[in-house]
């Protein structure tokens, strides 16, 4: 829910502006497809500013999406060989079963170091322009290789070692040829093409979807009120699109200076001063289950988090009442979590060959 000063946020505000639409309750009586007027027009002007989830992540031309990779990408995700220490898997820190984060301010890494950004969730990740808070990476793709060496993080020295590891292990070795083509199947390309891969099927579709396909019972009487608020406050200027989020970059303080002043944010990328406290503005999708919240995860209660965003951003001093109203429309956008993500793959086991684990 915050505020910008784009092109395309501008266009959104025109929209609401002329769109003469008014959020108010609907008193008046079943129109004749059994929809009350304001019902109908509260879901039309959803779906004008929101998009619902493909069923199908679009995947680069370079890296098609194939049962194969995907299957090859979960057990990579999952496994924490990759890790120096060995303990270490992306899903240590994009835990699947708390709906891709670790609920943690800032996530455990090698040796128990941490990093100083709450790490998001990698549900719905295909759907942003950028990976990383700062937008520092251009897709998964990239994003995958970033925390492997990171050492904060899972602390490889190099990609050398990743693929020493993985060579060792014949199963691997297999699987890769299978999916990849070419002399050297195991590289540290494909290693994150196919994490990638099984990254983009991380969709998590909700009952927001379905009413933004038509189905206008979706949605409960207050989900739909808290809704109207949502885009009547001008949330929507940069929570929009088929993510409700991760499409733009925004400052973080437009009106009210956020507390924290020590993250600079896109700033230490660009060194821009255009850019300092600058964000790619997060997915609201499954929200209420991905805390806490923002990029230092010092937030950790929804209904503050939609307060702090109100005057932050917006410059507005949101009622209690209204603040519950829009946190019971930001639950209906909990999604179902693929069922196979979720099963834990078996991983094939160490030979004598593969590098041991180091502290």
């Amino acid at each position: 829910m915050k505020k910008r000063l784009t092109i395309y946020g501008a266009t959104i505000a025109v929209f609401i502006i002329f769109g003469a639409f008014l959020i108010t309750p609907a008193y008046a009586q079943n129109s004749g497809n059994g929809m009350k007027p304001d019902d109908q027009k509260i879901q039309k002007q959803a779906q004008a500013i929101f998009k619902p989830l493909p069923q199908i992540m679009p995947a680069p031309e370079a890296n098609p999406t194939t049962a194969e990779k995907v299957q090859l990408g979960k057990k990579l995700y999952y496994d924490p060989r990759l890790s120096l220490s060995g303990v270490i898997s992306c899903n240590t820190c994009h835990n699947l079963a708390t709906y891709g984060s670790d609920n943690v301010e800032t996530s455990l890494g090698h040796n128990f170091q941490t990093g100083g950004r709450n790490a998001p969730t990698v549900l719905n990740a295909g759907t942003h322009l950028a990976q990383f808070w700062d937008g520092r990476e251009p897709d998964l793709e990239a994003q995958a290789k970033g925390p492997v060496l990171n050492p904060l993080e899972m602390a490889m020295p190099d990609s050398e070692l990743v693929i020493q590891r993985l060579n060792s292990i014949p199963e691997y070795r297999e699987e890769f040829a299978v999916v990849f083509e070419g002399n050297e199947p195991v590289n540290y390309d494909n290693v994150a093409n196919a994490i990638a891969a099984f990254e983009r099927t991380l969709v998590t579709p909700s009952r927001f979807d379905d009413y933004l396909n038509g189905n206008a019972d979706a949605l409960t009487p207050e989900e739909k009120e808290g809704l109207g608020l949502f885009m009547s406050k001008d949330c929507t200027t940069c929570h929009n699109g088929v993510g409700v989020g991760g499409s733009m970059y925004q400052k973080f303080g437009v009106v009210k200076p956020y507390k924290n002043q020590e993250d600079l944010g896109r700033y230490t990328i660009t060194n821009k001063e255009a850019d300092k406290y600058v964000f790619k503005v997060p997915s609201l999708r499954n929200i209420t289950r991905t805390y806490p919240y923002f990029h230092d995860g010092q937030v950790w209660d929804i209904k503050e988090t939609v307060y702090i965003m109100g005057e932050s951003q917006l410059g507005t001093q949101l009622s209690d009442e209204e603040v519950s109203k829009i946190v019971i429309f930001l639950d209906s956008m909990t999604g179902e979590i693929p069922q196979d993500a979720l099963k834990l793959p078996v991983l094939p086991p160490s030979t004598t060959e593969t590098s041991k684990p180091k502290i």
